[in-house]
């Protein structure tokens, strides 16, 4: 899934992202979001009760046989110490037998500020735009005015293997730098290169080749009907592609594709006597000097999001719950993952349509940085807590906007910090 997912293939990318793709498409993202996110939270509850199994029958002995496989050697005695005392506060308070009720889990303050930030990262990792990228890659490299499908195709698959690459990086940087450094410097790219995007696209829509009255006349027979309706002293390339009734496309003069071209109905018969001439032949986006930055800022996109916001949300969210708690609250930060990824995914392309490519990542620049101080205020950094620490963390955090910031349960006594 790092690497991303097209859902064309080069012989149907034409008719990319249509209507048609968008229905079976949105059917599948909600049986993810739904499904996907129960199996998720069943399965994690699972391990995490097979996982505690021998310390809730009193096998203590196997439980240290386990730890041992999975934590250092020095290590080892402060997890057992952790994970007993947390045990014994979940019998304790929950008895063992009783399952987990919705209702209370929510009143838990504890498990309450938990699904704040945890939700909180899902939703946000998914607001500020990175499945636009992967799964409209190929249609924002045209936009970008590479005219080619097949050149838009193998450009976009740059950005699957940056975001594998990325995800990679992360394992070694994750316990160096901490969790919610590494966010903040994810969140600072992400707004950098979001914003060089906005600054392409508005320069690419803003300087588009006009359109010449004897560029169309070559191809007097299949001119745009928009066009010689109208007043058409005015147009330009982006004018001619927003032309509906019939649909109009560009067909860049043969000089150079950013002088004055010809507006044509976009169909196939016209597209194949553009190329035959020697053209390039648009109808999603313009030619533009400025194509290579818009695949800059994709690549800067996926360099700083993907080892940051790509995966410490779901680093948190394994580390922020009580263990009790651990499976269903997995499961419902998944499942806002994914509806997240269901309404941007399903809304880009009709931003796009409406207030411009520009305006589109500019709004998720914005969403960033609410992201950023969301990060800083509500995110606890978890780098090297044992479990039942950062429980104590969140039950002794005064319930106030205020910077997270490593720190013990001590420290916090010690500070008078209380609810």
């Amino acid at each position: 899934m790092e690497g991303g997912v097209h859902e064309v293939d080069a012989s149907a990318f034409r008719e990319c992202f249509s209507l048609a793709w968008r229905n079976p498409y949105v059917l599948r993202l909600a049986f993810s979001a739904g499904i996907g996110g129960l199996l998720f939270g069943y399965d994690t509850g699972k391990i995490s009760f097979s996982f505690l199994k021998p310390f809730h029958q009193r096998r203590e002995e196997e439980a240290e046989a386990i730890l041992r496989k999975i934590y250092p050697a020095n290590e080892v005695e402060g997890e057992i110490q952790a994970l007993k005392q947390s045990v014994e506060a979940e019998i304790q308070e929950e008895g063992s037998s009783e399952k987990i009720n919705l209702i209370k889990l929510l009143k838990t303050k504890t498990v309450r500020r938990g699904l704040v930030a945890g939700v909180g990262l899902q939703v946000f990792q998914q607001f500020v735009g990175i499945n636009t990228v992967m799964y409209y890659s190929p249609t924002i490299v045209q936009l970008a005015g590479f005219a080619s499908n097949q050149t838009a195709l193998a450009l976009s698959l740059v950005t699957s293997g940056l975001n594998a690459l990325g995800s990679i990086v992360s394992i070694y940087f994750i316990d160096r730098t901490g969790r919610k450094k590494l966010l903040i410097i994810s969140l600072c790219g992400v707004v950098l290169s979001l914003g060089v995007l906005s600054a392409v696209f508005h320069e690419t829509t803003s300087h588009s080749p006009s359109i010449s009255r004897q560029e169309t006349a070559h191809f007097a027979a299949y001119s745009c009907p928009a066009y010689q309706s109208a007043s058409a002293t005015g147009w330009d390339c982006m004018k001619c592609l927003k032309a509906s009734s019939p649909d109009c496309g560009f067909c860049a003069a043969a000089a150079d594709k950013l002088y004055p071209g010809a507006c044509l109905i976009s169909n196939s018969t016209v597209k194949d006597l553009c190329h035959g001439e020697n053209r390039l032949w648009y109808t999603r986006g313009c030619p533009s000097r400025f194509g290579w930055l818009a695949l800059i800022g994709l690549a800067l996109y996926i360099i700083f999001f993907s080892p940051g916001m790509g995966t410490v949300p779901w680093i948190v969210n394994s580390e922020i719950y009580p263990l009790r708690f651990r499976g269903v609250c997995g499961g419902i930060a998944a499942t806002a993952n994914w509806i997240s990824n269901l309404i941007v995914a399903q809304s880009f392309l009709s931003l796009t349509e409406a207030i411009g490519t520009s305006w589109t990542f500019l709004i998720f620049g914005v969403i960033s940085v609410i992201a950023l101080f969301f990060v800083l205020i509500c995110v606890p950094e978890t780098k090297g807590l044992p479990i039942e620490e950062v429980e104590k963390m969140l039950e002794h955090r005064a319930a106030r906007f205020r910077f997270w910031r490593k720190e013990t349960y001590d420290d916090a006594k010690d500070s008078n910090v209380r609810v």
